[in-house]
């Protein structure tokens, strides 16, 4: 598998993200190796909050809600989705699918990290791999937060809105990143915060990443990836791990998944947020109000 690396000096001075990275290799599953980005903070002997981010999105996501959660006793794990961040990126769309990334995740949570009692805090692919480590590795888990994501199996139709983002991201010429994560947001961004979302993508060419994932997203009953999907459901549709539901009121791509994971056997007795004035990138727009949440969650 061919890779690139983003040169660390586009990740210099970044606003608001004092974090150094940590490195693991994992196996590419082609015979290769890849290197994969986590930063972390809080007490190392705390449980764990692990922080899965989405497309095209990387760790700097939850730059405002890190210090609060690990500010109140929580170790907090932020890893970089391969082909995102930190993290090597694969130079084919085809190098990316969704069981490498799923596997990928879990080697690093596991293999490298071997954590338990793991808190997971996930929105949108975030949650299409975070969800199946939890329903395909259940003792590890202890809570999960869902904020803005989804589990698709391809049984339901995806949201018109999906489909444009879908096609504009895989048909554009140039991947502007920045732009991309602010149309998901509902609150200003500076340009500054827009640079630090560019900062892996120093041009097309480290772009496969965010251009594959839609195309991964599980649209047809028969897609590679429905059947897991479907099993994980059924996992996590019988589980009593507590569940938060922390969605916004302005995400129309998941907004209608809240109330389904809202009537999971976990989610019962518990009070569900609605984060308001918020968009698709709920902790862009609302990082610390969620974090407080979390918080109180994990009370």
């Amino acid at each position: 598998m061919q890779t690139l690396r983003t040169p660390d000096d586009r990740f210099a001075e970044l606003p608001d993200f004092p974090y150094q990275p940590h490195y693991c290799e994992l196996d590419d599953d082609e015979g290769g190796r890849l290197r994969v980005a986590w930063v972390e903070d809080g007490p190392a002997h705390a449980d764990p909050v692990l922080m899965l981010h989405g497309e095209p999105t990387w760790s700097y996501l939850y730059r405002t809600m890190i210090p609060i959660v690990a500010g109140a006793g929580h170790r907090v794990i932020c890893p970089d989705l391969v082909g995102f961040g930190r993290s090597d990126k694969p130079s084919r769309q085809e190098d990316h699918t969704y069981a490498r990334h799923v596997e990928w995740m879990r080697a690093l949570v596991f293999d490298v990290l071997d954590l338990h009692r793991v808190t997971l805090v996930c929105q949108d692919w975030g949650g299409l791999i975070g969800l199946r480590l939890a329903a395909e590795h259940p003792d590890r888990f202890a809570r999960i937060v869902v904020a803005n994501t989804g589990l698709p199996t391809g049984d339901f139709n995806m949201p018109e809105i999906w489909w444009q983002f879908r096609e504009a991201i895989q048909n554009a010429p140039n991947v502007d990143v920045g732009r991309f994560v602010e149309s998901g947001c509902q609150r200003p961004m500076s340009a500054d915060v827009r640079r630090a979302y560019d900062a892996p993508f120093p041009a097309d060419s480290f772009c496969a990443g965010p251009r594959a994932m839609p195309g991964l997203v599980p649209t047809a009953p028969d897609d590679p990836a429905a059947e897991a999907n479907r099993r994980a459901w059924t996992v996590l549709s019988a589980s009593q791990t507590p569940i938060l539901v922390a969605f916004s009121d302005g995400d129309p791509i998941t907004g209608g998944m809240a109330p389904i994971f809202q009537q999971m056997p976990g989610a019962a007795g518990i009070d569900h947020p609605t984060v308001h004035g918020a968009g698709h990138f709920i902790q862009e727009d609302a990082g610390p109000e969620l974090a407080g949440h979390i918080v109180r969650f994990l009370g």
